[in-house]
């Protein structure tokens, strides 16, 4: 799979998103769902702003001072019996797991959830290397989505938010299931069917939400376990992180699970929250061999430039789960795993402005992502930025959008012309304009017809808002205005003239 998710324009994939209903209703009930646990989680901390504060100054200082971080972590790992890989591009991550396969003759491979795994397209490269290797998703939206034909995610918390639960007693039923669409009969055969492999497997991924640098332990945060079982049984554990993913100590973890876990599903700390590393002597269970792969693929790129904060980012998704234009076209539309503003922003990154240039113009620029960032990421401003470089310095914006704002900037920087076109506003918006039962709040006149499409930025914004055509010129506001002014003015005077009297 990779970064990408589709080789589709992004208005094209804008117009399937449209179609899907289910989607659209499962995403906003979702964000309102979250909207309810993540505050009321947050407010338990009393004082929230304070651990924004504190989570921001920690990921600032290790991105700061990442090589010496990265380097006292990868100290401490090899102190503890393991090994560390740096990967700079994807290319070297996956020859070195599947040098690792090779040597350890692994045959039955289990992993648990990994962006940064996927962003690699490590599951299908291997499977493509090594006949006979059998490599199982094992939590649970991965498994239905690896089942489903290597379905794409759509969001980075709930990778399977696009799907109900007839469509999962459909995949499973593929797998041997003949029970109902109950959820819990569903977990119950998935935990049944997994159980078997992780019982099997020789050789664990994982991904890892923090590697701690003074310790060399790696911080794992879930809700179903599997991560665990991915560690504990077999003998041979790969750990893939970004190189951003790093945090100085265990402390820092700590502050930091809080952040996530309230930000991510609105709890107070998920079902586990595991430190590991390599089998220490005693120990019955954990991996004999341990393995971390930091991967780079271009995100030294955002150091010491205007897009370096994007690093600080905990991959929370709390930024999707308030997002508006996220709401109307879910995952999928953003052709990319990481969608929302954090993939916005952090795509055309990994990925080059050629194939997501186009994503930070996905966005209201309302900030509420920024918002609700538990690590204070100024999203809308990186994405303002984006807009910048993609505009001016690549030149890679052009056609009738160009030509629509330069003769916007002319009209709006000339009074003259600015009048005219408030006053022929109306005239010309009538000409794209149609008659429609929808009735807005902005619909004064019940029988005005609503503009529904017209050229680059006006059908753009017309398609997916209710644009209702201006008022008649001696109804506008501004016509109203300056009405209501001369009156006041003529009333004062008749006050002034009176008491003259």
């Amino acid at each position: 799979m990779g970064i990408a998710t589709s080789d589709k324009p992004l208005l094209a994939r804008v117009k399937e998103s449209e179609q899907d209903k289910f989607m659209q209703a499962s995403v906003a009930k979702a964000q309102d769902a979250q909207h309810t646990k993540r505050e009321d989680s947050r407010a338990l901390l009393g004082n929230w702003e304070e651990w924004r504060e504190l989570g921001e100054q920690i990921r600032q200082r290790a991105i700061a001072y990442l090589p010496d971080y990265l380097e006292e972590f990868s100290n401490n790992v090899d102190k503890n019996g393991g090994d560390v890989f740096f990967a700079d591009t994807e290319a070297d991550a996956v020859d070195y797991i599947q040098k690792i396969v090779k040597e350890t003759g692994a045959k039955k491979l289990v992993k648990s959830k990994s962006m940064v795994t996927t962003e690699i397209d490590m599951d299908k490269q291997l499977l493509a290397l090594n006949k006979g290797l059998a490599l199982m998703e094992t939590d649970l939206a991965e498994f239905i989505l690896q089942k489903d034909n290597w379905d794409e995610p759509t969001h980075i918390v709930f990778p399977t938010l696009h799907k109900n639960r007839d469509q999962v007693r459909e995949i499973f039923m593929k797998l041997g299931y003949e029970g109902d669409n109950d959820p819990e009969h569903l977990a119950r055969f998935a935990r049944k069917y997994l159980r078997e492999y992780f019982l099997q497997a020789d050789l664990g991924v994982t991904g890892c939400n923090f590697a701690v640098a003074d310790t060399g332990m790696i911080n794992l945060v879930t809700n179903e376990g599997n991560a665990d079982l991915t560690m504990a049984i077999p003998k041979t554990q790969i750990v893939v992180m970004g190189m951003e993913r790093i945090v100085p100590t265990m402390a820092d973890a700590e502050v930091l699970d809080n952040l996530l876990c309230r930000s991510a599903v609105g709890q107070k700390l998920t079902s586990y929250v595991t430190f590991a590393g390599q089998q220490v002597a005693g120990e019955t269970d954990g991996p004999e061999n341990f393995h971390v792969v930091i991967v780079d693929n271009r995100r030294s790129e955002a150091l010491g430039t205007q897009f370096q904060s994007i690093l600080q980012c905990i991959r929370c998704g709390a930024c999707i789960n308030v997002c508006p234009v996220y709401r109307h076209i879910g995952g999928h539309g953003y052709g990319s795993i990481y969608p929302g503003p954090i993939g916005a922003v952090l795509s055309p990154i990994l990925g080059g402005y050629e194939k997501f240039g186009e994503l930070p113009y996905a966005s209201s620029l309302c900030g509420a992502c920024t918002e609700t960032c538990p690590v204070k990421i100024p999203l809308h401003k990186l994405l303002i930025q984006h807009r910048m470089v993609y505009t001016d310095r690549l030149k890679m914006q052009g056609g009738l959008n160009n030509f629509m704002m330069e003769v916007i900037g002319i009209g709006t920087g000339f009074p003259f012309l600015f009048r005219s076109a408030i006053r022929f506003g109306r005239p010309g918006l009538r000409t794209m304009a149609h008659k429609t039962d929808r009735l807005t709040a902005l619909n004064f006149i019940k029988d005005e017809p609503l503009v529904d499409k017209g050229p680059g930025l006006v059908g753009g914004w017309a398609d997916v808002r209710d644009l209702p055509i201006p008022p008649k010129h001696k109804e506008s506001f501004r016509s109203w205005f300056a009405d209501h002014k001369q009156q006041q003015k003529l009333a004062q005077a008749q006050k002034d003239n009176s008491s003259d009297k």
